[in-house]
Parts: structure tokens; C-alpha cells; sequence
């Protein structure tokens, strides 16, 4: 292993060392010790890697918002886009460990952004990246013919305000609102805007 690929190895590591402890005990009572402990590196070395609790924290947000963008294969041009935009809404709900902790992280951000310019400009950016995610899924399926054509900021918009308030509910375990509920519910609000089949797809 290069100095590179091992410097990009322990990069790696903190990052998902710290989303890690900021989902178990909220970023107010992270300190650099912790994650460095979590990730087996020396307090020195993560200060090498990120020098402030914010630039970390800003990381790893990024971090995972990409890790989920990877999981789902939406850049794929194989599968119909239906499929693509059915597993983009799965991985925006707390649908199970991994994403679960991707939503405490979500959370942490959110209290941040609404008392820090920094934390609410990252906010703001993340949520574009969303909205281009999915719009570009919605673009492509009216592309081919497969989903109506509609207002793609719209549909985007929506999909994510129905993603984060159905998820905030699954979050709390609400008994009124289980997964399945949440999915039917945002795939029932863009079915006829889309076009499309009203069962949600296999995913």
C-alpha cells in the first residue's frame, strides 16, 4: 500500500469512525478524543486529517450523503427509472442500521443549521444534491417515455419533504406510521404526476 492509499485508508476510517460516535451521542458531546479512540488513530492524526470539530463533522455529513448516493446505483441506466427513484425513497427513510444512523446524522445537522450559518449553508447544499438526484432519475424517466411529463423541480421537492417528515415519524417509532406505510404513502402522492404503476417496486 502507497503513503497515499494508506493516508486515504485512515481518512476513510475517521470518518466513519465519527459518523459513527455523532450518531450515538450527538455532535454537542463529540469530542476529537472520542473519534479517535472509535477509529484506533492517535488524537495527532486525526488532527492531521481534519483540524476542527466542524470540518469533521462537515465531512463526515458528506461523507455518508455519498456512501448512501453509491449504495443505491441510481447512475445505472439498466434498470427502469421507477425502479431507480423507488430505491432513492427507500434510502431517504431509516429503512434499517446503516441508514438509521444516516438519519441521526441528518437530525444532528438540522439543530446545527438553525444556530450555525456554517452548518445551514452545507444544509442547503445537501439538499441540492438531493434534489438533483432525484430530479435526474425523474428527467431520465420522461426521457424514455416511462414517467409523464411533469415539474421535475416539483416532484422533487416533494418527494424530499414527504421523505423527511415520514422519516422523522419512523424515527420516532410512531405506531401510526411504519415503513411500509411511509413508502405507499410518498409513491401514492407521485403516481399521478408520474404516470406510474401504484405499487411501490421491488427494490
Amino acid at each position: 500500500m502507497t503513503k497515499a492509499e494508506r493516508a486515504l485508508e485512515t481518512r476513510e476510517r475517521i470518518l466513519t469512525a465519527a459518523c459513527e460516535v455523532i450518531a450515538d451521542i450527538g455532535f454537542e458531546h463529540v469530542s476529537m478524543r472520542k473519534v479517535a479512540e472509535h477509529a484506533g488513530v492517535s488524537k495527532a492524526l486525526l488532527h492531521y486529517h481534519f483540524d476542527t470539530r466542524e470540518k469533521l463533522f462537515a465531512e463526515a455529513m458528506t461523507h455518508s450523503f455519498a456512501k448512501t448516493g453509491t449504495d443505491t446505483g441510481s447512475d445505472t441506466d439498466t434498470d427502469p427509472a421507477a425502479v431507480v427513484l423507488a430505491r432513492i425513497v427507500h434510502s431517504m427513510l431509516p429503512t434499517d442500521a446503516e441508514l438509521h444512523q444516516d438519519w441521526k446524522l441528518w437530525q444532528e445537522l438540522w439543530v446545527r443549521a438553525l444556530r450555525d450559518g456554517t452548518a445551514r449553508h452545507l444544509s442547503v447544499d445537501l439538499y441540492d444534491q438531493l434534489h438533483a438526484w432525484v430530479g435526474g432519475v425523474v428527467e431520465r424517466g420522461i426521457r424514455s417515455g416511462e414517467f409523464t411529463d411533469c415539474d421535475v423541480a416539483a416532484v422533487s421537492t416533494l418527494v424530499l419533504a414527504l421523505c423527511d417528515g415520514l422519516g422523522i415519524r419512523l424515527m420516532l417509532e410512531d405506531p401510526r406510521v411504519d415503513l411500509a406505510t411511509a413508502r405507499s404513502t410518498i409513491w401514492q402522492a407521485i403516481v399521478p404526476t408520474l404516470g406510474i404503476a401504484p405499487v411501490f417496486p421491488a427494490v
